[in-house]
């Protein structure tokens, strides 16, 4: 359904963002953020069907500068390369930057919203506690979540989705998280694992991903979209 096209970030470096159409009557902007694996088939499926219920969808290849094209698998050296990408040469604040980059694209012609994946989850809660451009933000596991952003309470209206059995996402971190009682969050915990949300990797769960995306529909329906 979408198509990789080219802009220009805030440091004039032109990046791909894989841009899906929304069909029918337009719900508003999405800026969804890849997991540290890259704007890859799942990512683009994840766009198409979000484009399907309404949504205009930007998705940034976030690590381009370091690594044009990175498209990785779960596992052995591309998994390797992609933790390397994400802790080592691509820059946190370059990911925000490029997320308010395609937030500001969108904001002119409805609500936006943010939704991202593991890395993208960080990036998608930690936005929400900066932007006043979006209207709602639904977040999948990310690490820094019940860490480095659990004090600053996002300002719009935000989501949170953690597995109970995520060993990366120590469950101590997110019951700490959920007794912060931010007003603007929820944060729901499942029966599943890291990485529930696709169906490429182990740990799928598909009861939860239908509950997680049904629950995203319901907060980005009720915020305007």
């Amino acid at each position: 359904m979408g198509k990789m096209i080219r802009m220009t970030m805030d440091d004039g470096a032109e990046i791909a963002v894989y841009h899906a159409e929304p069909e029918g009557e337009r719900r508003g902007g999405l800026v969804l953020v890849q997991e540290i694996f890259g704007v890859t088939d799942h990512i683009r499926e994840l766009c198409d069907e979000y484009a399907a219920d309404g949504y205009e969808v930007l998705s940034p290849s976030i690590f381009d500068r370091e690594h044009p094209g990175f498209e990785a698998e779960y596992t052995g050296p591309d998994f390797e390369r992609a933790v390397q990408l994400a802790r080592e040469l691509h820059p946190f604040v370059k990911s925000l930057d490029d997320a308010k980059v395609c937030i500001d694209a969108l904001k002119d012609t409805g609500p936006v919203f943010i939704t991202g994946y593991c890395y993208g989850g960080s990036v998608a809660w930690a936005m929400a506690g900066i932007s006043e451009d979006l209207a709602a933000a639904s977040c999948y596991y990310g690490s820094l979540i019940p860490t480095l952003y659990a004090d600053k309470a996002p300002k719009c209206a935000t989501i949170a989705h953690f597995g109970r059995f995520d060993q990366g996402i120590p469950m101590e971190g997110v019951e700490a998280l959920i007794a912060k009682d931010h007003p603007t969050a929820q944060i729901f915990v499942y029966d599943a694992n890291h990485g529930f949300n696709s169906d490429r990797r182990k740990d799928y769960h598909e009861p939860s991903a239908d509950l997680a995306r049904e629950r995203t529909l319901a907060l980005f329906r009720a915020c305007g979209g």
